[in-house]
């Protein structure tokens, strides 16, 4: 067994190397089952009063709390730089000579395929063509002009890319230290021990931080799971003529939940390794081929266009709150998006965390944070760009499906050539982006619920699946989209402190490990050494200051000597 540079055991330093993982926790597991069973039963026996309480809630989280969200944000991404391009980024998660489990490819893939595969099919489209229609409040551009479309675009990568990135990095990156390098449990209560004492991090509190990670973990996931089943619905509707109503989404939710309970018993190496690196090359192939057959010189007149444009317009997008504009659109978009990512949090950190063994810290929050980012953005630009321009050119009338968020991509592909094809390859895709993100959700759900136990109980890891499912359903039958909505901003409120704590502690341990070398080192330290060493040669090369030879003259007083005296 290696040891840290800390002197702390690694019990997690090779894959092969792992302690016997702990069983279920049977009160977390018992308080989380009966929490989540008593929501479903709420939404589905008391519709309208579950409607209305959760309405009356969300009116007053985004009266009351919009500015902590965007907050919070904003402080996630500038920690994921300040700490990568510091003298911490050289850690290593892990044994200092640890190496990464998982390839480059593979990790990539199984990170973006957890991280938010099916969004990007449901919004990939829908986001920027609803901009382009329906420009953001404030932004002051006439709908359906070349102006609305670069605003679209922005947007969709201010959603998409960096911050959403930013929030799934701090998880993760605090949830690897503590587990791999600090030899923990892999839960997110582990992380506060520098906080709390590790006596409360297994205690009641700890349990209770747990919690909540699995509260908001169910209830993203769900959301996730639910736009995905809408969007399988609307495809096999528009392609084959089925009827698109509650009872087919059900049956899609049931389906695909068994093939999700499939794939847990194969296990992270196997089911989740595969079906992840099976839709990278989907949604790459799909992205190459509308890029081909679609209008590639504007696409890629767009790409460098709306980065730009992006990072030109980042602060002050980054900073809007609602007080000055229309604070209905930001709980729609922007707040929603801020939610929906931290309520995903625990889950994507935890998976990233559980993956990414070996790597330092630079690496990770790098891989994390530009990797996914600068897909996303190439994915925005192929499918959104190119439904803006097949209906501003009058290839296509898109307009129609600007509301209609999960047949917007369906609309697009038709007005391609071979558009049932590419349909039917979009739909499995995000049938499969729903099982993998189901496989994940559970697997997290399972560590967090069995003590952080790297390899929880296949039992119990079905069990949070089944749940999960359920929570989707109910809340579709519920209200729909809205209704997925509402949950997860209602859910995240109280884990946006959880994060901001979370980032505290582990700072907190940074600053104390060995690994990341004395402080001297850092960057700024570096600069600054640098800087005075050149004001030090400047002033060799000048000769002897007046201090210098006033010094001289004291000295020579002292002796007796006056041939040192200063000129006046």
């Amino acid at each position: 067994m290696s040891v840290h540079s800390t002197g702390e055991p690694a019990p997690y330093s090779t894959p092969g190397e792992s302690r016997e993982d702990p069983p279920p926790d049977p009160k977390v597991v018992g308080i989380g089952v009966v929490a989540v069973l008593a929501v479903v039963a709420w939404a589905a026996f008391g519709k309208k009063n579950f409607e209305s309480v959760t309405g009356t809630a969300l009116s007053w989280v985004l009266g009351n709390f919009a500015w902590l969200f965007v907050v919070a944000a904003n402080i996630f991404l500038v920690l994921c730089l300040v700490i990568a391009f510091s003298r911490f980024g050289r850690i290593r998660l892990g044994a200092d000579d640890a190496d990464p489990e998982f390839g480059n490819l593979t990790w990539i893939a199984m990170m973006f395929s957890a991280g938010m595969g099916i969004g990007l099919m449901f919004y990939g489209v829908g986001e920027p063509l609803q901009h382009y229609v329906s420009p953001p409040p404030g932004s002051g551009v006439p709908p359906q002009t070349g102006a609305a479309a670069r605003t679209a675009l922005e947007y969709s990568f201010f959603h998409w890319t960096l911050t959403p990135w930013a929030i799934y990095g701090m998880a993760g990156l605090a949830l690897a230290y503590s587990v791999f390098r600090k030899g923990r449990g892999n839960r997110l209560s582990s992380v506060f021990v520098p906080l709390i004492g590790e006596r409360r991090a297994n205690g009641l509190p700890g349990r209770a931080i747990d919690l909540l990670a699995v509260f908001a973990t169910v209830f993203g996931t769900a959301t996730s799971l639910g736009l995905g089943t809408l969007q399988v619905a609307k495809g096999l509707h528009l392609t084959t003529g089925s009827v698109d109503s509650r009872g087919t989404q059900l049956v899609i939710i049931f389906a695909l939940s068994a093939a999700f309970v499939g794939s847990a018993f194969s296990g992270l190496h196997k089911g989740v390794k595969w079906l992840s690196t099976l839709n990278i090359l989907l949604a790459a192939l799909l992205m190459l081929f509308v890029f081909v057959v679609g209008p590639t010189v504007y696409i890629l007149d767009s790409i460098p266009a709306s980065i730009g444009g992006y990072l030109n317009d980042l602060l002050s997008m980054a900073s809007r709150t609602g007080a000055f504009t229309d604070r209905a659109w930001l709980g729609t978009w922007t707040i929603f998006y801020w939610a929906w990512w931290l309520s995903w949090a625990p889950f994507v950190g935890t998976f990233i965390a559980r993956i990414s063994h070996g790597r330092t810290i630079r690496e990770f929050l790098i891989g994390v944070l530009l990797v996914p980012s600068g897909a996303t953005t190439i994915w925005f630009c192929v499918l959104g760009g190119t439904a803006i321009r097949l209906d501003a050119t009058g290839a296509a009338h898109l307009t129609s499906t600007a509301k209609d968020a999960e047949a917007s991509l369906f609309g697009m592909l038709d007005a391609l050539p071979a558009g049932t094809v590419s349909s039917w390859v979009a739909m499995v895709l995000v049938m499969t982006y729903f099982v993998t993100s189901a496989d994940s959700a559970s697997l997290v759900m399972g560590s967090l619920t069995s003590g952080g136990a790297l390899h929880p109980r296949t039992w119990l890891v079905v069990t949070w699946g089944i749940l999960m499912a359920a929570v989707a359903a109910v809340l579709l039958l519920a209200g729909g989209l809205g209704s997925l909505q509402t949950a997860t901003i209602l859910v995240a409120l109280p884990f946006v402190l959880v994060m901001l704590a979370l980032c505290w502690a582990l700072l907190t341990e940074l600053r104390a490990d060995p690994g990341a070398g004395p402080a001297r080192h850092h960057a700024l330290h570096g600069l600054r050494d640098a800087v005075r060493a050149m004001v030090g040669d400047a002033i060799t090369a000048a000769g002897p200051t007046r201090h210098a030879r006033l010094r001289r003259a004291a000295d020579s007083r002292r002796s007796g000597d006056d041939s040192g005296t200063p000129e006046k």
